[in-house]
């Protein structure tokens, strides 16, 4: 089983840094590319494009929170949840019998 994860193509987790402005500040964020393709993904779910994506997470979480401490990392969870069916019927029934 440990071959599944071993044998990895190494371009997926190769670090990519990626430029965009959030909030009207020009900033980089550093991901793996297995998540970009992930975030890629979901902003074309979404109709648009991947900063754009971003950047209205990034408002969403500053207006939930008041902040966005650890951005990167919480982009990388958001992957998570969108691979594990986060936003479906069946994840949010899940989520309501725990």
């Amino acid at each position: 089983m440990c071959s599944i994860f071993s044998g990895q193509d190494p371009s997926e987790y190769t670090p990519e840094t990626r430029r965009l402005r959030l909030n009207g500040q020009s900033t980089s964020l550093r991901l793996e590319a297995a998540f970009w393709h992930i975030l890629d993904a979901m902003a074309a779910d979404q109709g648009m494009s991947t900063p754009a994506f971003i950047s209205k997470l990034h408002d969403e979480v500053l207006r939930q929170r008041g902040e966005a401490a650890n951005f990167s990392s919480l982009l990388r969870c958001s992957c998570l949840l969108h691979v594990a069916g986060a936003g479906t019927p069946a994840y949010a029934a899940a989520l309501a019998a725990e």
